[in-house]
């Protein structure tokens, strides 16, 4: 079996290659392990690669070397080729699906990672084409994450500091928005806040808006939040960020469905894992056992 490492030199505050080039080679000489290491120089150099790899039809275990988009890129690469598991060895910022592990920090001793367990994940289909592993949103939500990588490049700002910079710059810019929403055919015709359509738990560098969400059940786990005032937003985000959204039921409406169907007035930011893509007319849909993810000896995601 081989082990292919791609790194993405652009994830997190500083380009990681020499460092991660150099934990590979130890781990992997002293295994005596068939491996390679690949940069990527250019926004979708990682999804290519990892499709490159995986469509040999040998077995493979990709590694992600970077950040959350860098680990969203490998997954579209690897989705459908079941000889390829993928995994997250973190560089980036905010690192947030594998919070979802009971030892998030052990993605970081590649020794435990070489010897990892594997499961068999689902993903957020978006637009037909686009998968996501984490969580996708639309509205003021997606104006923010979208936004927090700028942000996080900043000297001094942290993950979360971005994410609450980027809130407030887009809370001048305003809050709600029209959208005609469909879950599993039932229409929510109305100003919205945001729509969070989540396979894990966390995002944002620290919100954790629906607790409830498995990665393996077969759904979609959706917030929707109707449209608040600035008066009122702060109280409701903080709430949405603590996963309390059930001490709000007149504001955040929980479902948990197959596929959800989001009609935009103008075209709309969809934050997809912390990646950007525009829509007007907007699907997710649940595509169930898609990906195999391997993760570190011992570990458990189950709530």
């Amino acid at each position: 079996m081989k082990h292919l490492f791609i790194i993405n030199p652009a994830a997190g505050k500083y380009d990681k290659t020499g460092e991660f080039t150099q934990l590979i080679r130890n781990a992997c000489d002293k295994r005596c392990l068939a491996y390679e290491i690949l940069v990527s120089r250019a926004p979708g150099d990682c999804t290519k690669i990892a499709r490159a790899a995986a469509a040999t039809g040998d077995p493979v275990r990709i590694y992600a070397c970077g950040g959350d988009g860098t680990l969203n890129e490998v997954v579209n690469g690897a989705t459908g080729f079941r000889n390829a598991a993928v995994t997250h060895f973190p560089g980036g910022s905010g690192n947030d699906f594998i919070k979802i592990f009971s030892e998030p920090g052990a993605f970081k001793e590649l020794n435990r990672l070489l010897d990892g367990d594997i499961a068999t994940f689902d993903l957020i289909r978006c637009q037909r084409d686009h998968y996501a592993l984490n969580v996708c949103s639309v509205g003021f939500d997606a104006r923010i994450g979208t936004a927090v990588s700028k942000y996080k490049r900043l000297p001094l700002v942290s993950g979360s500091g971005a994410y609450i910079l980027s809130t407030g710059v887009n809370l001048i810019k305003g809050i709600h928005k029209h959208y005609v929403v469909e879950i599993d055919g039932e229409e929510f015709d109305g100003s919205q806040t945001l729509i969070c359509v989540a396979n894990g738990r966390w995002y944002g560098g620290g919100f954790n808006p629906v607790p409830e969400a498995q990665p393996d059940d077969g759904l979609l786990d959706v917030l929707l939040v109707k449209a608040v005032s600035r008066a009122t937003v702060a109280g409701v985000i903080g709430k949405y960020k603590a996963g309390r959204h059930t001490e709000l039921p007149d504001i955040i409406r929980y479902f948990r469905c197959k596929k959800v169907v989001i009609h935009c007035d103008n075209k709309s930011e969809i934050n997809m894992d912390g990646e950007l893509l525009m829509g007007k007319d907007i699907t997710f849909e649940v595509a169930p056992n898609a990906i195999r993810f391997f993760y570190p000896k011992g570990l458990t995601y189950r709530k």
